[in-house]
């Protein structure tokens, strides 16, 4: 009987650990999806670059003063991007950074609705299960699929 409920709270303490566990996720960016491309940063950055100057509703309108780039600050690693969904009036704000000599990662991070700054959801938190789903096949659909495209011209 003893063995049993030792059992059953362990049990319960694995399932509550596994539903909650990404709350507790590290780094900066702990719920950003991130995409490994066999290509380095600089390349994925001019890709980035062709892409939004072959499609230019993708760019943020200038007036928001959202720039892609690093920060000034030095301990700043990574390469921000923000793309814009005019549809959806929405922006979408990546990151780009070199993962090893021959791997980049790009990593979609959140999305803001509206022009007006502070409304950002972060992707793999902030969103039920099927928007989150949803926002992700967009993003792969719109720009991450087409800059691959880019990066293979």
């Amino acid at each position: 009987m003893k063995t049993k409920f030792h059992f059953i709270i362990v049990l319960i303490l694995i399932v509550l650990f596994s539903c909650y566990a990404c709350n507790f996720a590290p780094g900066s960016y702990p719920y950003a999806e991130k995409y490994e491309l066999k290509v380095k940063e600089s390349e994925l950055v001019n890709a980035i670059k062709r892409f939004k100057e072959d499609y230019p509703s993708y760019s943020v309108p200038p007036q928001i003063q959202l720039f892609d780039g690093k920060s000034k600050d030095i301990d700043d690693h990574w390469y921000h991007v923000y793309f814009y969904y005019q549809e959806e009036n929405q922006i979408i704000y990546t990151w780009v950074r070199q993962f090893d000599m021959e791997t980049t990662s790009f990593a979609f991070v959140a999305v803001n609705d509206g022009l007006r700054l502070g409304n950002w959801k972060k992707i793999n938190k902030d969103f039920s299960r099927k928007e989150n789903k949803l926002q992700k096949e967009k993003f792969e659909q719109r720009i991450l699929n087409e800059i691959k495209k880019q990066i293979e011209k």
